[in-house]
């Protein structure tokens, strides 16, 4: 029987990232993949609202894929492929309960006049903060990017201690680990300005009151600003078939329908899996992109190493909503037709109210709402003249314990009912926000935490980061405090995805590292280092 050089199983992100680098490298590959599709969570659908509409289920927004390396590695050759970026000139705003907006260009010197029209000395604060990013870009990105473990990083930081002495290397860590909340009260006057930025926390599994939700929401904004929020034209799901396009044409296999049952491990050292039809497929190295449990617990089993997954935490829930409308949407604030990513919230206390609920397992009275118009940057999205909505919920409990507000009756998983209610929920804030709302709904579709759970086996419980991004189990510590970069105690055998370092989004980092580190790159000792 033939044996693989890499064996990955699941296909998001990293998978396929680790996949085209080591293919095209001239290694022999095979992705197995237990959903009928590949992409995990890049997923588009026609069948969700109405025919005509095409709707991203999960994972919409490629900024972190544009702004680093695996794009830098495989851009060209995935555009040669078919892959397309459509992009906006104002890629996030926010829109508050009063009617006040605030919308972010890719212009700094035009968001630097708006910030400080809005509050006297934002724009200039602003400046300061994304300045302060891309001054410390080569040392930040390689921290939240690059292999940490590793005599690389302990260089980097040296270099950074000499530019900037062991005190200012100590300040600029203190500031790092700065939460969110902090960062913009004692920095922004304007409660707009806080409130364009608050909820961007909760886009990389934090809350406004977590350690280093200040830097990251910097970091954010930097990128946001830099690169904007593009969109896959045609949708994300075109990004897996650009993905598959590239990785089968140098001769890489990619297999669904396939489940990988136990890893096979002899001598210490991985020899290949075994499905849940009992095929057994062989390889020099496995690469599991899967969430901790599922690799400690069910692939590695009696086999796991002592150090397991038990004690990993996984975050809050996420809940969608997709609409088919029959027109132009007429915001309740003007300059909003074109942004990418708008937000329905009020400020830092809201966005802490709302996650907080959610974290103690109730339905968030008021939540904190992103909602998307992939149509204004992608026409191709849906029939002309007419409208498509992405609304994503990031703080949904993953099982419920009740009803911040009281209203709605729930038990304890999410049922059909409960998801109904709580869609009504949203809507009704959506609809105080559009004037025209009525008359061009045409139909919604609603997708449960249980839902997306059911969906893609790595969002458990319909956490989409892989995991609470809490410091305790982020940078060196993600998953386990003793895992080293993508590596476990088993030669051969590496573990990839949202649940390692660098952590969520679609950025494809940690498939970056391991292909490095198994030769893709001859400049990067990657993982193993």
């Amino acid at each position: 029987m033939a044996t693989f050089d890499h064996l990955i199983i699941g296909s998001g992100i990293n998978a396929l990232v680790a996949a085209a680098l080591l293919s095209r490298k001239g290694d022999s590959v095979l992705v197995i993949e237990r959903e009928d599709r590949i992409g995990g969570c890049m997923y588009t659908s026609d069948a969700v609202t109405l025919p005509g509409y095409h709707h991203d289920v999960m994972a919409a927004t490629f900024v972190l894929f544009l702004t680093g390396p695996a794009h830098g590695a495989l851009g060209g050759d995935l555009a040669a492929h078919g892959l397309e970026f459509c992009h906006s000139e104002h890629p996030t705003a926010v829109l508050r309960p009063g009617g006040s907006a605030l919308v972010l260009s890719m212009d700094r010197a035009a968001n630097v006049a708006t910030f400080n029209q809005s509050g006297a000395g934002d724009g200039d604060q602003h400046a300061a903060d994304v300045g302060g990013v891309e001054q410390d870009a080569d040392f930040l990105f390689a921290l939240l990017g690059q292999p940490l473990w590793s005599a690389g990083t302990g260089w980097l930081l040296a270099k950074q201690a000499w530019k900037k002495g062991l005190n200012g290397l100590k300040i600029w860590f203190g500031e790092a680990l700065e939460p969110a909340r902090a960062w913009l009260e004692t920095r922004y006057q304007s409660a707009d300005v806080q409130a364009l930025w608050a909820p961007w926390v909760l886009h990389v599994g934090l809350t406004p009151e977590a350690s280093y939700g200040g830097q990251m929401s910097r970091v954010i904004a930097f990128a946001l600003e830099a690169a904007g929020a593009p969109i896959v034209k045609g949708g994300a799901g075109q990004a897996a078939a650009a993905f598959r396009a590239l990785i089968e044409a140098h001769g890489g296999v990619i297999r669904t329908g396939v489940q990988a049952r136990k890893i096979i491990v002899d001598g210490g050292k991985v020899h290949g899996v075994i499905t849940t039809d009992d095929e057994q497929i062989y390889a020099k190295n496995v690469i599991a992109s899967t969430a901790p449990g599922q690799l400690y617990e069910g692939l590695l089993g009696d086999q796991s190493p002592p150090q397991t997954a038990k004690k990993f935490r996984h975050g809050r829930g996420n809940f969608q909503l997709h609409y088919a409308l029959d027109g132009p949407i007429e915001w309740s604030a003007d300059g909003l037709a074109d942004v990418a990513l708008i937000h329905l919230a009020d400020g830092v206390d809201s966005v802490s109210k709302s996650c907080n609920e959610a974290e103690r397992g109730m339905l968030p009275e008021v939540p904190t709402i992103c909602v998307g118009q992939p149509h204004a940057l992608d026409p191709s999205r849906c029939p002309e003249g007419k409208a498509v909505l992405w609304l994503q919920i990031p703080d949904a409990p993953m099982q419920i314990k009740g009803d911040a507000a009281g209203k709605i009756k729930t038990t304890p998983e999410w049922t059909e009912k409960t998801r109904e209610a709580f869609a009504d929920r949203i809507e009704a804030i959506l609809k105080n926000h559009i004037r025209n709302f009525d008359e061009i709904k045409l139909k919604r579709r609603a997708y449960s935490p249980a839902d997306l759970a059911a969906m893609n086996v790595n969002l458990v419980g319909g956490d989409p980061y892989g995991g609470a991004c809490a410091l305790d189990q982020f940078f060196v510590w993600r998953p386990v405090a003793g895992q080293v970069n993508n590596t476990i105690p088993v030669k051969g055998l590496y573990h990839i995805g949202a649940s390692t370092h660098p952590g969520p989004g679609l950025g494809g980092g940690s498939g970056f590292n391991v292909a490095n580190a198994l030769g893709a790159s001859k400049k990067s000792k990657g993982a193993g280092a």
